[in-house]
């Protein structure tokens, strides 16, 4: 065994894999969890953790599994992760936790992610469940959105003996966990509802089909309901567009909405009715993690898939392993180039795709070059169907029906960053709803932060 070298991980065949919507990375099993945990140097100052948003004790966890106590391995997570069989799947480790092990400067990074998800599947197929308290406080706490940064919030409350609601607006909970990413690398049956189902037996409620602000506002929760403290964890599914020519004809979507057909309504499947434009030669407009999801998605679909993107490939923000995966698949990269126009036939049904090519040129606020447009290089894409994946920002429903709710000219609510108190007296508010869109383990952090500035306002009211 070469230590510098991380175990190779097992993965569909890229050619088989491009046409079904089975998970693509097959994981480690016992044998190659040990001999990757054993690559790990046990450091006095383990800057994993610190890489780590919710503060895992990755050393803790690793050794555990090195010695073949799984189970102990997954009581070490439990005390911090409530999602871990999902980030073992979907966090960007490269960038947290193995950007910055030790193992890393002389070869490469232990294989945490992929360890944090044997732990977490293993866990599951052997029963083993977190324990909820054996009473609780009577006070009740409010959680609006059951993706990841609600589940943990209300995982973390639970724990500490509060009555814990989520309020879901979807028919099922798991919000970007559900709709937004696809099942090909994230299972919804297998691994998704499972790690929810593990919040519920802490004593969380989870009431789907209520949407806040519509069905019942933030004020009538506390004055008609009864519930001491909100954590608003709603996320951001309004979708950005590009405000170009044509962006309004049939064949043109969102992300989002073609991600939610997909992935929570089943389009995919044979054996349910849900519509999508499948389409034959598809162009996904951005280059980020859902960018890749929806160009990956409709691949499976059937499509010739082009992924345009502004910038140049060391720029493309998605993680480098769906980069990899994408062209692995088949997906064809038009980098350096931007749409300025969505083409349409006499029916208003999308036929191509105006482009102009561009240039890397001084950095900008981001520091990213600022992509210019080069002159007299416009070309057409020949396609039927545009998916748009700019980012998205919250939706305004929640701070225009919520008085003394302030938010920034992005419409995300403003909240502090270590405890989610917000302007509002006993509302807290993380995740996608404050920052816009960002990772899960982002979102988790949040939930985790919400958790507690909740618990310290309502302390100091007894």
């Amino acid at each position: 065994m070469d230590v510098l070298k991380k175990v190779p991980v097992r993965e569909q065949d890229p050619k088989v894999r491009a046409k079904n919507f089975e998970e693509v990375c097959l994981g480690y099993n016992e044998k190659e969890a040990r001999e990757e945990a054993s690559r790990c140097i046990n450091c006095k100052n383990p800057k994993c953790v610190v890489g780590c948003p919710v503060s895992i004790n990755i050393p803790g966890f690793i050794k555990e599994v090195e010695n073949g106590n799984i189970e102990e391995a997954s009581k070490v997570i439990a005390l911090s992760s409530a999602l871990p069989a999902v980030c073992g799947r979907v966090c960007p480790q490269e960038s947290q936790c193995e950007g910055v092990c030790i193992r890393g400067i002389k070869g490469e990074p232990v294989s945490i992610g992929k360890l944090e998800r044997f732990v977490a599947d293993w866990a599951r197929e052997h029963g083993i469940v977190p324990q909820a308290p054996e009473t609780t406080n009577g006070i009740k706490v409010a959680v609006i959105g059951s993706g990841p940064s609600g589940l943990t919030c209300a995982g973390d409350l639970a724990k500490l003996g509060y009555e814990v609601t989520i309020f879901e607006a979807l028919h099922e909970p798991g919000g970007v966990l559900t709709y937004g990413i696809p099942e090909f690398r994230l299972p919804k049956a297998g691994v998704v509802q499972p790690e929810i189902d593990n919040v519920r037996k802490l004593g969380v409620v989870i009431e789907t089909n209520v949407i806040i602000g519509k069905s019942v506002t933030i004020d009538q929760l506390f004055d008609e309901e009864g519930f001491q403290a909100v954590f608003i964890g709603s996320g951001a599914g309004l979708p950005m567009f590009m405000g170009i020519p044509g962006e309004n004809a049939n064949g043109v979507f969102s992300a989002n909405e073609y991600l939610t057909r997909s992935n929570l309504m089943k389009a995919f499947r044979d054996d349910y009715d849900t519509p999508i434009a499948a389409g034959k030669r598809v162009a996904v407009v951005g280059g980020g993690n859902v960018a890749m999801d929806a160009a990956r998605t409709a691949l499976r679909l059937g499509a010739e898939v082009h992924v345009v993107y502004r910038r140049s490939e060391a720029e493309l923000p998605a993680r480098a392993e769906e980069v990899h995966h994408a062209k692995e698949e088949g997906i064809i990269f038009d980098l350096l180039s931007n749409p300025t126009e969505i083409l349409t036939d006499e029916k208003g049904w999308v036929n191509g795709m105006k482009c102009i090519k561009m240039e890397l040129g001084e950095a900008d606020a981001s520091g990213r070059r600022k992509p210019v447009e080069v002159e007299n290089s416009e070309f057409v894409i020949d396609v039927d169907t545009v998916i748009m994946s700019l980012g998205t920002s919250p939706n305004p429903l929640i701070s225009n029906t919520t008085k003394g709710l302030d938010i920034n000219k992005r419409r995300c609510i403003i909240a502090e960053e270590s405890t989610g108190k917000t302007s509002k007296e006993g509302v807290y508010a993380g995740g996608d709803a404050v920052t816009g869109a960002a990772t899960v383990i982002l979102a988790m952090e949040a939930g985790r932060a919400g958790a507690k500035g909740i618990h310290e306002f309502l302390s100091a009211k007894e």
